[in-house]
């Protein structure tokens, strides 16, 4: 018996340009030590579900959350390198924990303005973090505008 593979897309839950992995200047994210995937500089106020989903883990400070696929897949959005010392200043959290999303819902808020005041870097990875259950992962290419919702960022298979 022969199991078909389920390709999947994960969409920009922030509109911005694409970056390759490798290029993210904190070695976390470069050596793909919380898992795989691409970053996008971040250039807009308003972050959405990438996939549909349960919120599996949302931090405290609002700046990372990650949604878990029906199949499995825990989708990782961090929202800026250094957002963490903001301790949630900036950040609203429009969901928590537990609850079930849809692919474009939106997640966060952001406060440009105080984010760019307060010096803080706008790339944010977008990561499939248990990347061993997928059988392929391709990123879309370093450089591409993307609209948040609208354009597929990471295609995988399981």
């Amino acid at each position: 018996m022969t199991t078909m593979k389920q390709h999947c897309h994960i969409m920009a839950p922030i509109s911005g340009k694409t970056m390759e992995l490798s290029q993210v200047p904190d070695p976390v994210f470069s050596e793909k030590l919380t898992g795989d995937g691409l970053a996008i500089m971040a250039e807009d106020d308003t972050v959405l579900a990438p996939c549909d989903g349960v919120i599996s883990l949302f931090f405290d400070t609002k700046h990372a959350f990650a949604i878990t696929t029906d199949n499995g897949v825990q989708v990782l959005v961090h929202v800026g390198l250094d957002t963490v010392i903001m301790n949630g200043d900036g950040i609203t959290a429009l969901h928590k924990s537990g609850e079930r999303v849809h692919a474009g819902m939106p997640i966060l808020r952001l406060d440009l303005p105080l984010l760019k005041k307060r010096n803080i870097n706008l790339i944010s990875p977008v990561l499939i973090v248990n990347y061993e259950k997928v059988t392929s992962l391709q990123p879309e290419p370093a450089g591409k505008e993307v609209a948040a919702g609208d354009d597929a960022v990471l295609d995988y298979a399981v």
